[in-house]
């Protein structure tokens, strides 16, 4: 299923404001309760799930920031 332009900037703002702060939390609550590695373990988690978040989500990210492909300008009339 293809998405929209709209509709992947609108899933990619809703993963970006709530999903992301709810899967930080879920990180940092296991963490937390797991005990504590060296730190360079703990780095290393961090920064190795920091990247895993966005991979399932990648072609809903994909040119975002860009211009809309779909609209229509009416600077050509």
């Amino acid at each position: 299923m293809a998405l929209g332009y709209r509709t992947r900037k609108w899933l990619s703002l809703l993963i970006l404001v709530v999903g992301l702060p709810l899967y930080i939390g879920a990180v940092w609550g296991i963490m937390g309760a797991m005990e504590r590695p060296p730190i360079w373990v703990e780095l290393l988690v961090y920064i190795g799930l920091g990247f895993l978040w966005a991979l399932p989500f990648k072609f809903i990210f994909r040119g975002v920031g860009r211009e809309d492909p779909d609209r229509k300008d009416d600077a050509g009339k």
